[in-house]
């Protein structure tokens, strides 16, 4: 079936008439919604917007964590041809004003008294109009959803189904925000046929369809995550909902999902897991062997193939296989996107059996540019480009697309679309080159790139993938823009860290005191100096910065999908990095005293 918009999507889902469209968590059990529920609840909401003169074009907000009633309320949006306007549930209320302000969204559909209560104190700056709330609960402010899909017909509604069908390829589906948390945030305008174009190829390759089960925890309010659950729902598989990340070891167990999508962070955490665990001498060293043994078997992990050597079936019944395990063992595809993996941490998992198809791309582009396949996998890239965009490389390596996946516009910011285009192709920020086969490598953000008083260009991004593959690092941002040499502030992975200091009997009573300790601080400096090995002369991290505080997204130091926002990050350590430099600056004076 070609598809031109949503709610094709939403109308292959139904007519395929499975028993378990989605599963969602309640009263310790998970329970199943059919493609027959799924039509009901969407129905039901639809019907009731329509009744509070919701037409074509008119916005309606979603400010939720991921689960099923984020789905009814986009499809039901989505058929009477409303605009969704996703808003991270994480946002404050303010940042939150902003959007619904600048969307001049009309409805809103919110999930708990929390962020009711957020919504309530600001609605006076927005134009909302309503309030849906999913939870139940007795507030007069809010009108429950779960009224409204309980209302939804027993049949088809006719009348739906044609207003749905009106709906055009190029009909706006969705104003998603990038995840700027101020009034810089842009607004990026995404049509149906945007959309659909991408996930139409999006899976080209993969044999993915009913039977198998996918959880839904990346926030659906970023794009990459919607565009996968609609992908996913396309194709038939089953999607478990998972509110809240920190449960997702647990529903990992209970479902043992077939597809896992996750960006970069959720491996590095679980790499870090079982580089915590693998401790002792037995323990270590049976890990390290297995390692060894998975990278001598790497590329045939890397084509697709399962080794056959003795070694690699031991490694795999002591090592591997522990590992997939955690992961419900099920686990056929495993895709990254979002953020850069990290080559060193995507040959980790190919050498414990595990191949990653890591994937690029960006809101405007709705969201993939390119994906490793099973049947097209280069490590270290992020795969060819999809067959319905084109990319090409600027003069100055910034890599340039278009397609009809591209964006149509920014909301409201003429000036912005104009200036985000060039001869017809998005200009994407990033850095980046294709190779000989096709490929596409990207190196790091344009704007993040640093550029020292001597001239010299610094990645940042790759080596910070590189210092967060050792389980002592939480997080880290590589500084040297405008300055004489690269640095680096680390803000450790404190239970792996107070746990290294018991073991060396290192006394102290919080993390200021522990990261002031003379053998942490050398501890740390060992770490960036195996990692400075690797680098360029002018890349090496000459000073180290250790934090105390762990970088949110809640304190701004990370967006919401968990990358690094640098200039916050810059900006709550100045004085800090202002003295590093300033005392690297005092030691160089001294030396010229003393050596002339």
């Amino acid at each position: 079936m070609s598809l031109h918009t949503i709610n094709d999507i939403f109308f292959a889902i139904v007519e395929r008439g499975l028993a378990r469209v989605m599963l969602f968590r309640a009263a310790d059990r998970w329970i199943p919604i059919s493609s027959q529920e799924l039509y009901q609840r969407v129905a039901g909401v639809a019907q009731a917007f329509r009744q509070w003169g919701l037409t074509k074009g008119d916005r309606v907000a979603i400010l939720s964590e991921n689960r099923p009633e984020w789905a009814v309320a986009d499809f039901a949006s989505l058929l009477l041809g409303a605009v969704v306007v996703p808003i991270y549930p994480t946002l404050t209320a303010q940042q939150s004003a902003y959007l619904l302000s600048d969307s001049g969204a009309k409805v809103i559909v919110v999930s708990t008294q929390k962020q009711l209560e957020k919504v309530l104190s600001i609605k006076h700056q927005t134009e909302l109009q309503v309030v849906v709330v999913m939870d139940q609960m007795g507030s007069v402010e809010a009108i429950p959803m779960r009224r409204l899909m309980e209302e939804g017909p027993a049949e088809r509604d006719l009348k739906l189904d044609a207003c749905a069908r009106t709906i055009t390829a190029e009909d706006l589906a969705s104003i998603v925000y990038t995840s700027g948390t101020t009034g810089d945030s842009k607004g990026v305008q995404l049509t149906h046929g945007n959309l659909t174009s991408n996930i139409e190829h999006s899976l080209d390759g993969f044999d993915v369809g009913p039977g198998q089960i996918s959880i839904s925890f990346l926030p659906l309010s970023h794009v990459t995550a919607r565009h996968a659950d609609f992908a996913l729902l396309k194709r038939g598989v089953t999607l478990a909902y998972c509110p809240i990340i920190e449960q997702l070891s647990q529903v990992l167990l209970e479902v043992r999902p077939h597809i896992f999508i996750a960006v970069p962070r959720v491996y590095e955490k679980i790499y870090s897991q079982v580089e915590q665990k693998a401790q002792g001498v037995l323990k270590r060293s049976i890990y390290r062997w297995a390692l060894s043994v998975g990278q001598t078997h790497r590329p045939e992990i890397l084509a697709g193939n399962t080794p056959n050597s003795l070694r690699w079936k031991l490694a795999n019944k002591l090592v591997y296989s522990q590992l997939r395990a955690k992961m419900g063992g099920n686990i056929e595809v495993f895709a990254a996107g979002g953020a850069p993996l990290g080559k060193e941490l995507a040959a980790w998992y190919a050498n414990m059996g595990i191949r990653i198809h890591e994937g690029y791309g960006l809101t405007e582009t709705a969201p993939v540019i390119a994906l490793n396949t099973p049947h097209a996998h280069k490590i270290g890239t992020v795969g060819r480009p999809l067959s319905n965009v084109e990319v090409q490389i600027a003069e100055d390596n910034e890599i340039l697309v278009r397609g009809p996946s591209v964006f149509c516009r920014y909301w409201n910011r003429p000036q912005e679309t104009s200036n985000a285009f060039e001869g017809g192709w998005f200009k994407t920020g990033d850095i980046g080159h294709l190779d000989e086969d096709g490929f596409l490598s990207v190196t790091d953000r344009k704007k993040d790139l640093l550029k020292t008083s001597g001239g010299k260009f610094i990645a940042p991004q790759p080596i910070e993938n590189s210092l967060k593959l050792n389980s002592l690092i939480g997080a880290s941002a590589v500084l040297g823009d405008r300055r004489r040499f690269a640095s680096v502030i680390i803000s450790p992975h404190f239970p792996r860290l107070e746990e290294w200091a018991r073991a060396n009997r290192i006394p102290f009573s919080s993390k200021r005191d522990l990261i002031a300790n003379h053998k942490v601080r050398a501890l740390y400096e060992q770490i960036v100096g195996e990692v400075n090995r690797g680098l360029a002369r002018h890349e090496t991290l000459k000073r180290i910065l250790l934090v105390s505080e762990e970088f949110t997204a809640e304190d701004g130091t990370l967006t919401p999908t968990l990358k690094l926002r640098r200039k916050a990050i810059e900006e709550r350590y100045r004085l800090q990095i202002d003295a590093l430099y300033d005392e690297a600056a005092d030691s160089r004076s001294r030396e010229r005293e003393v050596f002339g």
